[in-house]
C-alpha cells in the first residue's frame, strides 16, 4: 500500500524547510551577494520581465546546475551558496527550493509571493527574457 500526501501537504512539508524571504527581503539578499534563481516557463519571462541580476535556469535542470557534486553543475554552485528561488506565486519555487536543501543547498530559500509579489512592491525588474542556465 502506497500513503498518498495532497500537493498542500507536500507544499507544507517543503516550506517547513525553509526561511523564506519576503520581496524586500530577498532583495537585500540579492545585494549581500545571494542569487536569484528565476525557475519560470520562458512565456512568462517574456510576457511578465526579467530579475535584474538574476540567473535563469530552467526548472527542469535547476537540481543539476545547483549540485555541487553533479558533472552538470553550474560554476558558481556551493552548498553554502545563498539561492533564492523564483517562480511567479511562490509555489513552485518552495518546492524547488526544498530539493535544493534536500541535495545539501541548505541556505536555498524562495520569495513569498514569488515574481508578482516581486513586481507589486515595486523592486526592479528588466523586460524581455533570457535562457541562461540550461
Amino acid at each position: 500500500m502506497t500513503s498518498r500526501r495532497s500537493i498542500a501537504e507536500v507544499l507544507a512539508c517543503a516550506r517547513a524547510k525553509l526561511h523564506r524571504l519576503t520581496p524586500y527581503a530577498a532583495h537585500a539578499a540579492q545585494q549581500s551577494g545571494a542569487v536569484l534563481v528565476d525557475i519560470r516557463p520562458q512565456h512568462d519571462r517574456e510576457a511578465d520581465g526579467l530579475l535584474p541580476g538574476g540567473f535563469v535556469v530552467e526548472r527542469n535542470v535547476l537540481e543539476w546546475r545547483f549540485d555541487p557534486a553533479s558533472d552538470a553543475r553550474l560554476g558558481l554552485a556551493s552548498y553554502d551558496l545563498g539561492v533564492i528561488v523564483v517562480c511567479n506565486e511562490g509555489y513552485t519555487s518552495s518546492l524547488a527550493a526544498a530539493a535544493l536543501q534536500d541535495l545539501g543547498v541548505w541556505r536555498a530559500t524562495d520569495i513569498v509571493g514569488g515574481y508578482r509579489a516581486w513586481r507589486s512592491a515595486g523592486l526592479p525588474t528588466l523586460a524581455g527574457a533570457a535562457h541562461v542556465g540550461d
